[in-house]
Parts: C-alpha cells; structure tokens; sequence
C-alpha cells in the first residue's frame, strides 16, 4: 500500500486530497499544524466510510515538528510514497508591493516557501526508498510571471506581493528540485489546483474542491513515464493542462 503525506490537510482542499487518494487505496497521513483539528477531521472521515487515513502534527514553520512527523511516519510506514506540499497562507491584506512590510512578506515566504523545502528536504531520505516517489507543490496560477505580465489574463489586476511572490518562488524551487533528482524516478511538479471555493478566499472562486483535489491527484499519481518539473493549472484551458511560468 503506497503512503502519501498531505500538510495543511485538515480542511479544504488538502482535506478533499486526503479523501480522494483514501478512495484509491492509499494509506494517508492527514497534516495539519493544530492535531487536535487533524483528529477531528479523520474521526469525521472515518465515520462516512472513509480508511486508512491518520492525522499527524507538521507545522511546516517548524523543523522540529517536521522531524517527530517524519519519525513516526519512518517508524509505521518505512518509505513515504507521496508528499503534497499544501499547507499555504494568503498574508496580510494588502498587499501593495511599495508599502507592504518586509517582515509581513517574511511570514507569507516562511509557510509557502520556505515551509514547502524545510518539509521536503527532511523527508526526502523517506521518499528516496519509494519505488514511485512523488512530490507535488500546490501552487497558483498567480505564480506565473507569464500572465502577470498578460493585461489580457483575467486575473492581471491581482498583484499580491506577499502570495504572488511566494508563489513564483515556490515555482522556481520545484523547477530546480525536479532537475537535481531527474535521473531518479522522482516525479516533481507545480499544481495550481485553480480559483477554488474555500475559506481562504471567502468562498469566492468558481472551482469545486472536488475538482481541485480531482487535478492536484491526476498529476501527483502518475506512473513510472510521468512528467517532471512541470506546472500544471486547472484553469488553463488547454489539452495539456500545462501553464507558463
């Protein structure tokens, strides 16, 4: 049975991930910061039916947590099959690029992109004895310099400096962690999983987290031919499912 670790899935669409890779056949380690709304998830879970999933404590700020997470998961599973790097803050609002604080960018860079290597670095000894071994970074469409330079691109006007620039960063990370690990069969990509409904935008985008956790699954299980060091959106409105950066 293939073991995946999701941060930041205690709600949304890490929540919705979690259950749909359960449905799979997969056994699901359900990360979130608080373990106590980790547990409260998975008791709702496993009350309608769903299996093999198991919250673990992981705040992606801080190493200490990532490294008992990894313990415990090394200890009950031996290898980490997946990792879906989740856990993301939209910052402080607003967010002008010429009054926006140094130290509240900081904050936005320290979950969405310094969390993502922190948490990836340490289990990458775990995922290293997976046959398969996938990681998955949930970015945004925003995230791509491309169409933010686009005044035709729907989204244009949308110049957060905190989340757009972690975004983008997050990117760049996940271009030069797929080319480090290209001649092991590590598959590393970007997933926009689209505008969705959650709270994090005050349910104000016109995605489903169904169909968001349906796109970041499609493009983390993937086989043995699969791609890497790509970025993939569910807005994108092309055959290959492939956005510019």
């Amino acid at each position: 049975m293939k073991t995946a670790l999701i941060t930041g899935a205690n709600r949304s669409i890490g929540l919705e991930t979690a259950k749909q890779l359960s449905k799979k056949g997969l056994f699901v380690y359900l990360g979130a910061r608080d373990l106590q709304k980790g547990e409260e998830a998975v008791k709702d879970l496993t009350q309608n039916g769903f299996s093999n999933i198991k919250a673990i404590q992981i705040d992606v700020t801080n190493e200490e947590s990532i490294l008992v997470a990894k313990d415990i998961i090394e200890k009950e599973r031996g290898k980490l099959d997946i990792l879906i790097n989740n856990a993301g803050v939209l910052g402080d609002v607003p967010q002008d690029a010429s009054t926006t604080a140094v130290e509240s960018i900081q904050k936005t860079f320290d979950t969405n992109f310094f969390g993502v290597i922190r948490v990836t670095q340490i289990f990458l000894e775990l995922l290293k004895k997976s046959d398969t071994p996938r990681i998955s970074n949930i970015t945004s469409g925003l995230g791509s310099l491309t169409l933010h330079s686009d005044p035709a691109w729907k989204y244009y006007a949308i110049k957060a400096v905190s989340y757009v620039s972690s975004k983008t960063a997050l990117n760049a990370f996940t271009v030069t962690l797929a080319y480090e690990l290209r001649d092991l069969p590590f598959a590393v990509n970007a997933i926009d999983p689209g505008y969705t409904a959650t709270d994090f935008n005050h349910f104000s985008g016109p995605g489903s987290v169904e169909s968001a956790a349906g796109f970041i699954i499609k493009h983390t299980y993937i086989d043995e031919n699969g791609p890497t060091g790509k970025f993939f959106s569910n807005d994108i409105e092309d055959e290959s499912e492939e956005s510019p950066w």
